[in-house]
C-alpha cells in the first residue's frame, strides 16, 4: 500500500489512545483533530510534532467533517456517538464509534440504516472483547473448543466515585450524570456476544441500590444486571457499575457442552483458565496460562493502554477498510447494536418490574418500525415528552452547589 489511510479523531481525551495508535500504523495516518478543550489540542499538537506529523485541530466539529479524510474514530461524549456517526456516514466517511453505539431505540435504527445506505465500514471498538482473556476465549470458542454456550457472565465493576470530577467536570447535564443504571453494559455483555457469536433475544434488567456517596458528585443510580437469553437458549449474565471493591473486577466466564472458559479474577490467578472435558464425562483438564497476543503482536505489544485492547479496535477497524482477513475481528454495526439495545430495554425491564423484555432483530427492516420513533432515555435534551428517570429508586434533589464543588476539584486537579 502506498497511500495511507487518513484519518481523523473526534474527542481528544478518550482518543488520545486511539491518536498514539494512528501516529504510529504502518497503513494509516492521524490528520486532524477535535475537541472543544483547546489545551487538549495543544497537546495532540505538540504529540503529532514530536513524530514528525503535521495535525489539523479543530474546536468545531462541522469544519472538522470538512477535512480530507477517509475515516472518522468517535471518542466523543458516549450518548452522543450515533448522532455524530450517521453525520459521518453521510458524510462519505468510515466510522470506528467508542463505547456505546446508541442512546435510544431510534438512534439504533438510524444508525443501522445509515451504515446500510452509505456502504462505508462501520467498527465498534468495544475494547474489552479484546482483552487478552476475552479475545482468546473469542478466538478458542471459534475454533469449538468448549462446544456450544450454555451459560456465561460477564462484570465490569469500576467504581469512579473517586475520578468523578475528571470525567464530569462539574456539568450537571453530562451524561455520566444523567445515564441510568443499565446504560453502560457493553463492557460486560459485549464480550459474551462476540465469544458466542449468538443474538440476545430476550433481556431482563436489574439495578442496585445507588451508592449514596455518588449523590455528593452529581449522579443518582446503581449498578446494572441484564439476565440476557440468546438465540440457542443460552443465558448471560452481565453485571457492570458502581460497586465497592478495589481494583475493580474485569472478567469473564463461558460454559459450553464441552468445558468453560474463565478469566482470572485476582492477580494471584492466571489470566485465563480452561477446562476441557475429556471422553469420560466429569473428567477433564485445565490449562492455566496468559494468552499471547498473536494478531499483529509486536505492534500490539507497545500499547498497554486497557490492557492493550485500544489498539486492537482501531487496528482492526483499518484492516476491515483495506479488506484484509483480519478486518473479521472488527465488530460491525448489527453486533455493536445488539449489545447497546440490551441495556436500553433492560433499564424498560427494571421499570417494569424486572419483566422481560423482547430484543428486536434490527437486521430486519419489518422489526424496525417499532422503535423508529422511540426516544425514551434519561436525557431531557433527546427524549423530550419520553423522558425516563434516571433511576428507579427515585429523584433526589441535588443542588447546584454540588456541581459547582465538583467543578472546582476538577479545575484543581484533585479528586472526589
Amino acid at each position: 500500500m502506498t497511500d495511507k489511510l487518513k484519518i481523523g479523531v473526534f474527542g481528544g481525551r478518550r482518543g488520545q489512545t486511539m491518536i498514539d495508535v494512528l501516529l504510529g500504523h504502518p497503513d494509516a495516518k492521524l490528520v486532524a483533530v477535535c475537541d472543544k478543550f483547546e489545551p487538549l489540542l495543544d497537546k495532540v499538537h505538540a504529540k503529532a510534532a514530536d513524530k514528525g506529523t503535521d495535525v489539523a485541530c479543530y474546536s468545531d466539529f462541522d469544519a472538522f467533517l470538512k477535512h480530507d479524510m477517509d475515516a472518522v474514530v468517535l471518542a466523543n461524549y458516549a450518548n452522543e456517538h450515533a448522532t455524530y456517526a450517521i453525520k459521518c456516514l453521510e458524510h462519505g466517511l468510515h466510522v470506528l464509534s467508542e463505547v456505546l453505539p446508541c442512546e435510544t431505540m431510534a438512534q439504533a435504527v438510524a444508525l443501522t440504516e445509515a451504515v446500510e445506505k452509505s456502504g462505508k465500514v462501520y467498527a465498534y471498538a468495544e475494547n474489552y472483547c479484546y482483552m487478552k482473556h476475552s479475545f482468546e476465549m473469542w478466538k478458542r470458542y471459534q475454533n469449538g473448543d468448549i462446544g456450544e454456550i450454555m451459560y456465561g457472565e460477564g462484570e465490569y465493576i469500576h467504581d469512579c466515585s473517586g475520578i468523578w470530577p475528571s470525567i464530569t467536570y462539574g456539568e450537571r447535564e453530562h451524561w455520566r450524570n444523567l445515564m441510568h443504571s443499565n446504560f453502560y453494559c457493553t463492557h460486560s455483555l459485549g464480550p459474551l456476544l462476540t465469544i458466542s457469536g449468538l443474538r440476545p433475544v430476550r433481556v431482563v434488567g436489574f439495578e442496585v441500590p445507588p451508592e449514596q456517596c455518588m449523590k455528593e458528585l452529581g449522579a443518582w443510580s446503581g449498578a446494572g444486571i441484564e439476565m440476557v437469553t440468546l438465540e440457542n437458549g443460552a443465558v448471560v449474565k452481565s453485571v457492570h457499575g458502581h460497586l465497592k471493591r478495589e481494583p475493580g473486577s474485569v472478567t469473564c466466564q463461558v460454559y459450553g457442552q464441552k468445558g468453560m472458559m474463565e478469566s482470572g479474577r485476582f492477580k494471584t490467578q492466571p489470566p485465563l483458565n480452561v477446562y476441557l472435558e475429556g471422553d469420560e464425562l466429569c473428567k477433564g483438564e485445565w490449562e492455566n496460562y496468559d494468552p499471547e497476543q498473536n494478531i499483529a503482536g509486536e505492534a500490539a505489544k507497545e500499547f498497554t493502554s486497557h490492557g492493550g485492547s485500544d489498539f486492537y479496535a482501531t487496528h482492526f477497524f483499518i484492516e476491515k477498510i483495506l479488506g484484509r482477513p483480519d478486518g473479521k475481528w472488527s465488530i460491525d454495526v448489527n453486533k455493536a447494536v445488539d449489545m447497546g439495545i440490551c441495556g436500553l430495554l433492560a433499564y424498560r425491564s427494571v421499570l417494569n418490574g424486572n419483566t422481560p423484555v423482547e430484543v428486536p432483530n434490527l437486521r430486519n427492516k419489518a422489526e424496525r418500525e417499532k422503535w423508529r420513533n422511540d426516544n425514551a432515555c434519561t436525557n431531557p435534551a433527546v427524549a423530550g415528552d419520553q423522558l425516563l428517570p434516571r433511576s428507579s429508586f427515585g429523584e433526589p434533589e441535588i443542588s447546584d452547589g454540588v456541581y459547582k464543588r465538583v467543578k472546582k476539584l476538577w479545575q484543581e486537579g484533585k479528586k472526589a
